[in-house]
């Protein structure tokens, strides 16, 4: 898949295009059903299909105090763009100047002049342009008059027994509720968060389980204090190494049993390995499951059985994943 950061880098002889457009924060259900809808004409018509996608968030460059968490990191979500089956994704970066763009201008100098489209998809509740005023019904008139097919694609799907719209909104919610489970079905797949490996208390190897832990500064949104069990996956080493992807319990909070720890932290313990050196590397971290909240316990005692524990369940259920 091509990687541009700009509309200028779009060579000409990549041809007229089935393009979309979105911010594809964790590039969820919703945005697969209408990246599907792209990839499925374009191989329709023997067109390229592109995404046209922004960085920095919107919002964090307009209102930078209701920036929403970012669900995955830029490289994260061009990778996934890429298991979408695109041929290209243009990256653009949003600032206040491309902001002030009207709708209409936004879709000519984007899709008209350059990536030559001949159908735009859109979700249902995409908006673009200045003030976010164009919406559906003006891509449509836009596609009218300047000569490309709008498809809008619907993004429901069944969720809780119901019919209800996947979102990065919902998405969001639910990671900070630590309803993982609602947060991977809408991903249809385990939440992600990467970072490189630094030192901590030490405290995980004096107690007998050693924990890679997460610098401060890790990609992704952190989900709800408490107790998971996942995977750690170490991009590194090559596809195939029986070390590439480990199976994890996950902690995530201020460990409250003690006092010394103030920010948020995220440290992963390697089932049933202590000769791990991770230090320095960058890793991902998956969350398949919540086992529990935090719990502050009275004893050491107390607290290591409560590991024991985690880690025993830990390993069942990553045996059935």
């Amino acid at each position: 898949m091509h990687r541009w950061t700009s509309l200028e880098d779009v060579p000409a002889e990549l041809g007229p295009t089935v393009a979309t457009l979105g911010n594809f924060d964790g590039v969820h259900q919703g945005h697969r059903t209408v990246l599907e809808t792209v990839t499925g004409i374009a191989r329709e018509r023997g067109l390229a299909s592109v995404a046209v996608t922004f960085d920095p968030h919107p919002v964090a460059v307009l209102h930078p105090e209701r920036a929403p968490q970012e669900i995955a990191g830029l490289e994260h979500r061009l990778d996934l763009l890429e298991e979408a089956g695109l041929d290209a994704v243009v990256v653009i970066e949003f600032t206040k100047e491309y902001a002030r763009l009207s709708p209409e201008d936004f879709v000519v100098e984007t899709f008209v002049d350059g990536l030559r489209a001949e159908v735009v998809v859109v979700g249902q509740d995409t908006r673009f342009g200045l003030h976010n005023s164009g919406d559906v019904g003006t891509m449509r008139e836009l596609g009218e008059v300047h000569g490309f097919d709008v498809v809008v694609q619907h993004t429901a799907g069944a969720l809780d027994g119901g019919l209800r719209t996947w979102s990065s909104t919902a998405l969001r919610q639910a990671l900070a509720d630590g309803d993982l489970a609602t947060a991977n079905a809408i991903l249809d797949r385990p939440h992600r968060v990467s970072g490189e490996v630094v030192h901590g208390h030490h405290r995980g190897r004096e107690l007998g389980y050693p924990t890679a832990n997460l610098a401060f500064d890790c990609v992704g949104m952190i989900p709800a204090d408490g107790v998971y069990a996942g995977w750690l996956e170490r991009p590194d080493l090559p596809v195939g190494h029986p070390d590439r992807r480990l199976p994890a319990a996950i902690s995530v909070g201020t460990n409250p049993t003690f006092d010394d720890v103030e920010q948020r932290t995220v440290e992963a313990y390697v089932l049933d390995r202590d000769d791990l050196d991770l230090y320095g590397e960058v890793v991902r971290v998956d969350f398949v499951q919540r086992l529990r909240g935090n719990v502050r316990f009275d004893s050491l005692d107390e607290l290591m059985a409560q590991m024991a524990a985690d880690v025993d369940r830990s390993r069942d259920l990553l045996q059935q994943d």
